[in-house]
């Protein structure tokens, strides 16, 4: 007897108890998804986020074509979706840690560790300035993939673009902000 095995990357949604396979898809992808979404937006908000992606992915079941793409780019869009509700927040979060303690110069006379806690602090000012002043969709290609370690195909699955906008999105965010941390002879203070 030949049983066919469903893949858990590719559920059908719609032919089964929704029960057993969202149980399955929960136990598989619930734990990476709160990790992407709590360095997003902090662990409580995370943990509310997860439930709400399952509760929509529930919801729109009929709507996921396991022939199109894996489950895990779809419930990253239904996760990216939810949390841009949360964006205003997490941009005023960034907008203020850039202006924290931009009036406070440090004394030339610090020792080394000091000046070196002083030089982080600096560049965490100056790269969450730059995340705020990411357009959304450029921010959520960044974190897509360095803090969910998504693939840009997965990523682009996610946002619904082609995978080349998302490729091209990174190059040149990762680009923006290289230019902004790493010194060089026009920027000796990055």
């Amino acid at each position: 007897m030949t049983r066919i095995v469903e893949r858990l990357d590719r559920p059908d949604l719609a032919a089964k108890d929704p029960k057993e396979v969202f149980s399955r898809l929960f136990d598989e992808y619930a734990h990476p998804l709160r990790g992407y979404l709590a360095g997003r937006v902090g662990v409580h908000a995370a943990d509310d986020l997860v439930a709400e992606t399952f509760v929509v992915a529930l919801r729109r079941r009929a709507s996921y074509d396991p022939a199109q793409a894996p489950i895990r780019g779809w419930l990253y869009g239904i996760a990216t979706n939810l949390l841009r509700n949360h964006l205003r927040q997490e941009v005023r979060g960034f907008q203020l840690t850039a202006k924290a303690g931009a009036e406070d110069r440090p004394e030339e006379n610090h020792d080394t560790a000091v000046a070196g806690r002083v030089d982080a602090a600096a560049r965490l000012r100056v790269l969450a300035g730059e995340l705020a002043a990411l357009s959304e969709q450029d921010r959520d290609v960044l974190l897509l993939t360095s803090w969910a370690g998504l693939e840009p195909a997965e990523v682009a699955e996610a946002l619904g673009v082609p995978a080349s906008t998302v490729r091209s999105r990174l190059h040149r965010v990762r680009h923006r902000l290289q230019a902004l941390l790493v010194p060089t002879e026009e920027n000796p203070h990055a």
